[in-house]
């Protein structure tokens, strides 16, 4: 395993020690803003390894343009306040409420579960399959395509007027989950995901007892690889005048 940081040597050194004292997982295995090739980006050319054999987990997507199939997103890990108010999320950080994420449901231990899966199948293909033929990324879009399969959705005012909806990152997000995606209700749908609940769509949703959520469960379910429970994104209703 490699750490691999955007921050200088010094930095990443001493994380290498606080997360590996004992030097067995990493080593020297360090590669830091130095060592990059391209200005602003990461890439798996300083890596030693196929790049059909390289899983990468991070907190930030636009850094490795040339690799995102080899890429499991992780949620942003923000223990300190200064790194909340540095993302610009308004709330408490870890620290301030003494606390940390769940050993059972928070971001590490999802991500370690979908890794294993990974790791299980990569490793575990069907006999007399040479190791240097399989790809880890293929593998990745397999078990991604499981977290939203059999859902339909249909997007009610979350693009912009005139937008190609197919383009729209919250749809290849949902696709890549493996779910459906249409333009116009019919009754194969499962999922109409809105902002408004004043919507036509989201009033046929209701009506019909389809589920109707906010943008941001396509999103958790992206995160934790794992679809969520619809109940806890709902939208706010449409104000009255």
């Amino acid at each position: 395993m490699y750490i691999y940081t955007m921050g200088e040597r010094a930095y990443a050194l001493e994380m290498a020690n606080l997360l590996d004292p004992g030097k067995v997982y990493f080593n020297s295995r360090v590669i830091a803003q130095d060592d990059c090739t391209q200005r602003h980006q990461k890439g798996l050319d300083v890596v030693l390894g196929q790049e059909s054999a390289v899983l990468i987990l991070d907190d930030t997507e636009p850094v490795w343009a040339m690799h995102k199939e080899n890429l499991i997103l992780m949620e942003r890990y923000n223990f300190f306040g200064s790194s909340c108010r540095q993302f610009g999320f308004r709330c408490k950080s870890l620290a301030e409420l003494k606390s940390d994420e769940s050993e059972t449901d928070g971001a590490l231990a999802s991500i370690l579960k979908v890794l294993k899966q990974i790791h299980s199948i990569f490793f575990d293909s069907e006999p007399g399959v040479n190791l240097a033929d399989r790809d880890v990324r293929q593998v990745i879009k397999t078990v991604r395509k499981e977290v939203l399969k059999g859902c339909t959705i249909v997007f009610s005012r979350v693009f912009p007027t005139k937008f190609q909806a197919e383009n729209h990152y919250l749809w290849k997000m949902a696709e890549n989950l493996g779910a459906t995606c249409l333009t116009e209700v019919d009754p194969s749908v499962t999922h109409v995901v809105s902002t408004d609940t004043g919507t036509e769509k989201s009033r046929w949703a209701v009506k019909g007892k389809k589920f109707v959520v906010h943008p941001r469960w396509i999103e958790a379910a992206n995160y934790f690889w794992q679809k969520q429970p619809e109940e806890d994104f709902p939208i706010n209703q449409t104000e009255k005048n």
